[in-house]
């Protein structure tokens, strides 16, 4: 949320910092709706979803930074947990995962 609000405004920044803003605090959302599944298969269709905007987090970061919004050592260390995260959660995924048969 403070990268989001150090990007500078403008009308083309503003949409980028919207949209990694959504994405970056999607997967808490995803996470916790997770904790909650009925089933394994809708703890794991929860955690793709989380997995989805995680990808979608580290595409927007990317953009920040080829687009130098703001100094890359803000970045490094968001885009860094943000490849952590997606390691979690592809754990987590496969180790909940319905098998098949």
């Amino acid at each position: 949320m403070r990268l989001c609000s150090s990007i500078p405004a403008s009308r083309t920044n503003d949409g980028v910092a919207r949209q990694l803003l959504r994405a970056g605090t999607s997967p808490g959302a995803h996470f916790r709706e997770a904790l909650r599944a009925r089933s394994k298969a809708e703890y794991v269709s929860k955690m793709n979803g989380g997995l989805m905007e995680l990808e979608e987090t580290l595409y927007w970061l990317e953009i920040v930074e080829e687009a130098g919004l703001v100094p890359l050592t803000k970045l490094e260390a968001l885009k860094t947990e943000t490849d952590e995260l997606i390691a979690i959660f592809i754990s987590l995924i496969n180790k909940w995962r319905p098998k098949s048969r």
